[in-house]
């Protein structure tokens, strides 16, 4: 073929193929993504938001220097494109994306980063959780600028987690500097703020608030990330999230067309199941729960400094600290029943501190508690405890009736106080008289923080991937170490080589040492059960059968890659 034909007829593919992709990239573009929260966030200010609405609203607008891969785990670079390490770990320097534009349109620099640090995080006039976390033996991190895109970090001390840990939001320095210098920046971006002053580098940026309503998102015209073949990102117009209380009004809504999305509980399955065809969504089934639910008892041996009698009567105390007492409890409790009545069947035993969902520190090689009534009996009974009333009453050495009250907060939208029944009528099978108390919630977090009035409870903590950051409830002196908080010194020699633990494992860069550690903290807790882990539920989500690029996942929900996704055309 003539030289010239041929470069016509590569002139004529390369035309096609270009713009087919252009066709089918631009094809993608528009529409909407409707949801629900179940309240208006208190803040838009990312630094000082501490509950999970306001968490929701300021993921999609800001970011941080890195973030975790949904589906391995690893950490991976974001508004940073790569870093290196030296002096032992001690210095990390971190080269910053050179093409990132706040959403206002202005330059996204070093700046931005040793201003979010030492102005806001290290501000010590500004309520910062961040803080507690990015101090470091009671030190904060030096922070400073290189150049336009080069900040150095200089840790006081090895930090294992450090890099997972910048995964915190930055904020633009251009737009904030002038309320720190006012000392009103913990005021600022609250829910009277003007959309369009909220300023980030995510993917989207809010447009309308109504409070009570709903809340409006639109697409950041400068966003920095592409799609493979290079389209800008991201694909929908807008995010909308209705305001809806109600998780069962949430359902309805969904059912109606309204949300395109809902999460979906065991105890919802049999309902929305048989309808997926009908009303053309899909159930998504992702993985195990982070978050647990669990009993403990309290093993506060102080005095209250008001009435000064002890926080907990001597004789339950007494029980309540022995471990075989904790075990033979562990095997009472029929965690089949409740994953059968509460769950639906969807959910599985936690046995081990760390779910399943945790990946590479989740150790399953853990002493196990299977629901066993005969065990249970048997070990109370080699305890000291003994049966009256032809094994119907347990008592102890001294004759005292095994009764206590179980606490647990009477919400009813997760379920714990149907589990706390149940937990009740398994213990009352090995002889013991269990009162069950459901309390408002902030009542029950008085007593556990407070009063330390209590005797057993229900409750659950959020879990993660990094265990370092459960520190403040394994800590003997964490203010969560909820069955005995703010130790002195431990209490028990278990609880000290805990300690030893979250020490060593903060400092230890080796993965593979840090996770000898971690499984050995959760061998510990397996045997002493200073906590008695219930069930985890299956993280399970519908959504409409419209959407390209869905890629659910337990660590990060239906919509981590909320930038990619898009609606398919008919």
């Amino acid at each position: 073929m003539p030289r010239n034909k041929l470069f016509l007829v590569f002139f004529i593919w390369y035309f096609f193929c270009s713009a087919f992709v252009a066709f089918a990239s631009t094809s993608r573009y528009g529409g909407s993504l409707v949801l629900a929260t179940s309240s208006d966030p208190k803040t838009f200010n990312d630094i000082v938001a501490t509950d999970a609405n306001s968490s929701t609203v300021t993921s999609l607008i800001f970011e941080g220097l890195t973030t975790a891969d949904p589906f391995t785990l690893k950490v991976i670079p974001n508004l940073a494109q790569s870093w290196t390490i030296s002096s032992g770990g001690l210095t990390w320097t971190f080269h910053l994306r050179e093409d990132v534009k706040w959403s206002d349109g202005v330059d996204f620099t070093a700046d931005d980063v040793v201003f979010t640090f030492n102005d806001l995080i290290y501000n010590p006039d500004i309520p910062s959780s961040s803080k507690d976390v990015l101090t470091i033996h009671g030190k904060p991190l030096k922070v400073e600028k290189i150049d336009k895109y080069t900040v150095r970090f200089t840790l006081p001390v090895k930090f294992a987690p450090f890099l997972r840990s910048l995964s915190q939001s930055i904020l633009p320095k251009h737009c904030l500097v002038q309320a720190v210098q006012q000392k009103k920046f913990s005021f600022t971006w609250g829910m009277d703020t003007p959309p369009g002053e909220i300023i980030g580098t995510g993917p989207f940026m809010l447009s309308e608030y109504h409070p009570g309503e709903r809340l409006v998102f639109k697409r950041n015209p400068y966003y920095w990330k592409k799609s493979a073949q290079g389209a800008a990102l991201p694909y929908l117009d807008k995010i909308i999230y209705l305001i809806i209380p109600d998780s069962q009004a949430q359902l309805l809504k969904f059912m109606d067309g309204e949300l395109d999305a809902t999460s979906v509980s065991g105890s919802d399955y049999p309902l929305l199941k048989p309808l997926e065809t009908k009303k053309n969504f899909h159930i998504y089934e992702a993985g195990a729960d982070y978050d647990s639910n669990f009993v403990t008892f309290n093993q506060n041996p102080g005095v209250n400094p008001q009435t000064h009698h002890p926080f907990i009567d001597p004789v339950k105390l007494s029980w309540f600290m022995n471990p075989e007492f904790r075990r033979a409890v562990a095997h009472a409790i029929d965690k089949k029943r409740i994953i059968e009545i509460i769950n639906n069947g969807f959910g599985q035993p936690q046995i081990s501190a760390m779910s399943p969902s945790s990946g590479f520190f989740y150790n399953p090689d853990v002493t196990v508690y299977d629901y066993n009534l005969d065990e249970a009996r048997a070990i109370l009974k080699k305890a000291g405890f003994k049966y009256q009333n032809s094994n119907q009453t347990l008592e102890d050495a001294q004759g005292h009736p095994v009764e206590f009250n179980l606490y647990t907060a009477d919400s009813g939208t997760t379920g714990r106080e149907q589990m706390a029944a149940i937990i009740s009528s398994d213990l009352e099978r090995v002889g013991m008289k269990v009162n069950l108390v459901p309390v408002e919630f902030n009542t029950l977090v008085n007593k556990l923080m407070s009063s330390f009035d209590w005797d057993m409870v229900m409750i659950g903590l959020t879990g993660g991937v990094e265990p370092h950051f459960g520190q403040n409830v394994w800590a003997s002196k964490g203010g969560l170490h909820l069955w005995n908080p703010h130790q002195a010194k431990p209490a028990t020699a278990w609880e000290a080589r805990i300690d030893e633990i979250y020490d060593q494992g903060a400092q230890e860069l080796d993965e593979n040492k840090r996770r000898g550690l971690y499984d050995e903290f959760q061998r510990i807790v397996a045997d002493q059960l200073p906590v008695i882990y219930t069930v985890l539920s299956t993280d399970m989500y519908a959504v409409r059968n419209k959407f390209g690029n869905l890629k659910p996942t337990v660590n990060g929900g239906a919509f981590h890659n909320i930038e990619e996704i898009y609606i398919v055309r008919s």
